[in-house]
């Protein structure tokens, strides 16, 4: 699959993308059209909104020292909770496929060092998370 196509296809932009119009518009609806993915996407959006500050205190706890959330930029913060979310609750995707996978799709809003950061982050955070 080539970069462009990944980037139209894929899930996790999707989900950085609702979870971003939400954040600038929080009374407007979220609407997922039909999609191959659309129940997955749903559930990591409404997921990882019902769930933000139990995924802000999973972070801080095992990140203190490596982030400022309040300093940390908006796109960067939305991608770190939604892959957090994946990595606290969806223990049938291993936590390499979700970290590359949000790396990959951070690279369509973010520019190389902030995607790196992201890497080094999620890793850490992956290796607090699930101990397998």
């Amino acid at each position: 699959m080539s970069q462009k196509n990944y980037k139209i296809n894929s899930p996790r932009i999707k989900v950085i993308q609702k979870l971003y119009g939400y954040l600038m518009n929080p009374d407007a609806e979220i609407v997922y059209p039909k999609n191959q993915y659309k129940k997955y996407i749903k559930d990591i959006v409404t997921g990882t909104l019902e769930r933000t500050e139990l995924i802000e205190e999973i972070i801080l706890s095992n990140l203190k020292e490596d982030i400022d959330l309040q300093k940390t930029d908006k796109l960067l913060k939305i991608i770190l909770f939604s892959a957090s979310f994946e990595l606290i609750f969806k223990h049938n995707i291993p936590k390499n496929v979700i970290i590359s996978e949000y790396v990959k799709a951070s690279e369509y809003f973010l520019d190389k060092g902030k995607t790196s950061y992201l890497n080094a982050v999620l890793d850490k955070l992956s290796k607090n998370i699930r101990k397998i």
